[in-house]
């Protein structure tokens, strides 16, 4: 078996006493999509924010590919390779779509997020911004500014500006929430499109979501590990069933 590509050891996470992540270990294997899951206040997002640099832990490692990450900031994450769907779209709501794309493709070039940047200097970016707005299905929204966007429509984003960093692990958080089944099913779709050649790691609370893409399941309940397994064998089990008791069940 390859070594993983993402891995926690004993990683946990306090605040003022609160143990919101108590002890992880992960294994997210090459190629695979991994989901975390669990009731709420299972300690999702914190271990989310732990993995991509947006919290530092109070325990514990974290490596990227074999390398030590953990602490670093998330702007070095993301220059390593891993990169998360961004409330970048909440940052500049008078920025368009097109613009946002391409700020995430100039990035990678390791000029940054350039407020400053020309206009020409942008246009470099434009077919490639255009390909992954046109693969988001925003092709027809590319010169509409973010905060004009419906809820859906800036999720998709979200990802588009991801995807513009090119990342060997993309993570996702709550990828689906908020949107109808139309723009579910198509962000279902999109996403086993864009994992060819990566690796995703996704926050998600639709279980149906969750049977169509996870190869494999991690069921965090209490700030730990609870079960993890395959979306089959994960859902028969008697502890996540009693998990979920009094929360969305798992197999709604």
């Amino acid at each position: 078996m390859q070594p993983p590509i993402l891995q926690a050891r004993g990683l946990g996470k306090q605040f003022r006493g609160f143990r919101a992540v108590d002890r992880v270990d992960l294994d997210i294997a090459p190629g695979s999509v991994h989901a975390l899951v669990g009731p709420n206040g299972a300690g999702k997002t914190t271990l989310f924010h732990l993995l991509t640099g947006f919290l530092r832990p109070s325990q514990g490692r974290i490596t990227l590919d074999g390398r030590d990450i953990t602490g670093l900031p998330s702007d070095r994450v993301a220059r390593l390779g891993m990169a998360r769907s961004f409330q970048i779209t909440t940052l500049f709501p008078q920025v368009t779509a097109r613009e946002h794309v391409e700020l995430g493709l100039q990035a990678r070039t390791g000029l940054g997020w350039r407020f400053w940047r020309s206009d020409r200097g942008l246009d470099r970016f434009r077919a490639r911004a255009m390909e992954l707005l046109e693969a988001v299905g925003l092709a027809d929204a590319a010169e509409v500014p973010a905060g004009a966007l419906a809820y859906g429509r800036k999720r998709a984003l979200e990802l588009a500006v991801a995807l513009a960093l090119d990342p060997r692990v993309l993570l996702l958080d709550e990828p689906t929430a908020g949107m109808g089944g139309e723009d579910v099913e198509r962000t279902v779709d999109l996403i086993s499109r864009v994992r060819s050649g990566r690796t995703v790691v996704l926050v998600e609370h639709n279980m149906t979501v969750v049977a169509s893409l996870a190869d494999r399941v991690t069921v965090l309940q209490h700030g730990s590990v609870l079960v993890e397994g395959g979306y089959a064998e994960v859902r028969a089990d008697p502890r996540v069933i009693t998990a979920y008791l009094g929360e969305s069940r798992a197999d709604h």
